[in-house]
């Protein structure tokens, strides 16, 4: 059993108030403003998703999962991959597990077949929990995950992945896998790339910074998007994560983004002088 690391801090402890915030971000100003709807599983899709606490966060978060909402259905089990940045620097370079996860509104299995198929497959990947223990960037998507099936929108198992190493040749090397897998064993998959943008950066700064990002996002360029967070300096945590996915999406044959929201938490709390930008995009 994965205990939660961070309700209460990045999010509720308390299950009632965790669903009144989720809500709450749904209908927030910055968020999509209506609540998630039953749609149907026609494709794999992919998400850029923010992992940073849901009162900044939050509202455009809830736009990746009102979009996962329409194109879920609860007839069928969907494969969640979940790939976040390691913040805490334990555990193996890329790591899975399969234990049990525990938030608040219950518990979260794994795809143990995946799992297993995963890191056995891919030699970079270790089986590894202690990278997880304490490791956020994944936690946070879970209770968003359960408010929809609680709303019996989805049904789910995730498959949590956590990149410590995040250099292209790895993160290419994970989504080729990523996608492998799910064929093999012909999964309905949605794969989550849990990130923030730029990390305390002035706004005007942060906003040229992430649209460079967000571009390269958007044309579905993972050489790009490596070699601009570097060559710009820029503190996106999950950038890995993000070529990740964008590479397994392209390995399954779907490659066109659209940006879903855009804002940073001084959008939030009116102060701009150091904000963290946050995005949320589908690709399908």
């Amino acid at each position: 059993m994965r205990y939660p690391a961070v309700a209460g801090m990045f999010y509720p402890s308390n299950p009632h108030e965790l669903i009144e915030m989720i809500e709450h971000c749904y209908m927030h100003r910055l968020g999509p403003k209506d609540m998630p709807s039953l749609g149907c599983y026609e494709k794999p899709i992919g998400l850029i998703c923010p992992h940073a606490g849901y009162v900044y966060s939050g509202p455009i978060k809830a736009h990746s999962y009102y979009a996962l909402s329409k194109r879920s259905d609860p007839m069928e089990e969907t494969t969640v991959v979940i790939l976040g940045p390691n913040h805490t620097g334990l555990g193996s370079g890329v790591s899975v597990m399969d234990d049990v996860w525990k938030t608040p509104l219950g518990e979260v299995e794994a795809d143990k077949e995946f799992v297993n198929l995963l890191w056995r497959e891919c030699e970079i990947i270790d089986l590894d929990e202690t990278a997880h223990l304490n490791e956020h960037s994944i936690e946070v998507q879970l209770p968003f995950l359960q408010h929809l099936e609680m709303l019996n929108i989805i049904k789910f198992k995730i498959v949590p992945i956590c990149m410590m190493f995040q250099d292209y040749e790895t993160a290419v090397e994970v989504g080729y896998f990523i996608a492998k897998i799910a064929e093999e064993l012909n999964r309905r998959v949605v794969i989550i790339a849990s990130t923030d943008l730029s990390h305390y950066e002035p706004q005007e700064i942060a906003n040229k910074k992430d649209m460079i990002v967000i571009r390269d996002i958007l044309n579905m360029d993972e050489k790009q998007l490596y070699e601009d967070v570097v060559n710009y300096n820029i503190s996106m945590c999950g950038y890995g994560p993000a070529i990740a996915m964008m590479r397994a999406m392209k390995e399954l044959g779907y490659g066109e983004a659209r940006l879903l929201a855009y804002a940073t938490s001084g959008d939030v709390s009116g102060d701009y002088s150091a904000v963290v930008g946050y995005s949320s995009i589908i690709v399908e």
